[in-house]
């Protein structure tokens, strides 16, 4: 079963940035369309941005021009380049299919605050 280990959050001040990375083992990821997820406290976890098999990217209204997804096929391994980050960007960031069809791992959490 895949297993999905997600780093490289941490505590940042606003106009920074971050790159996530998600390293899966037990599957490869290739065939999948993978996404990275958000979870602010109190709220519902939502998609920030997704990366399709094929390479197309899609990603939501609140994060585009500054998140960047990719993926290294050949690590099995998803990024997210987190640039201009904004207080509201504090969440746990967890990598899983963009429909979440994978088992979850335990998110890195991005912190922006001065």
């Amino acid at each position: 079963q895949v297993q999905l280990v997600e780093s490289g959050g941490g505590l940042v001040q606003p106009g920074g940035s971050l790159r996530l990375s998600c390293v899966a083992s037990g599957s490869i990821l290739s065939p999948y369309d993978m996404g990275w997820h958000r979870q602010a406290p109190g709220k519902q976890r939502e998609l920030v941005a997704g990366i399709m098999s094929d390479g197309t990217t899609t990603y939501a209204d609140f994060v585009k021009g500054r998140f960047t997804i990719s993926r290294d096929n050949a690590k099995n391994t998803v990024y997210l380049q987190m640039n201009s980050l904004e207080p509201e960007d504090t969440a746990v960031y967890y990598c899983n299919g963009v429909v979440a069809g994978l088992p979850w791992g335990q998110g890195t959490q991005v912190t922006v605050s001065s």
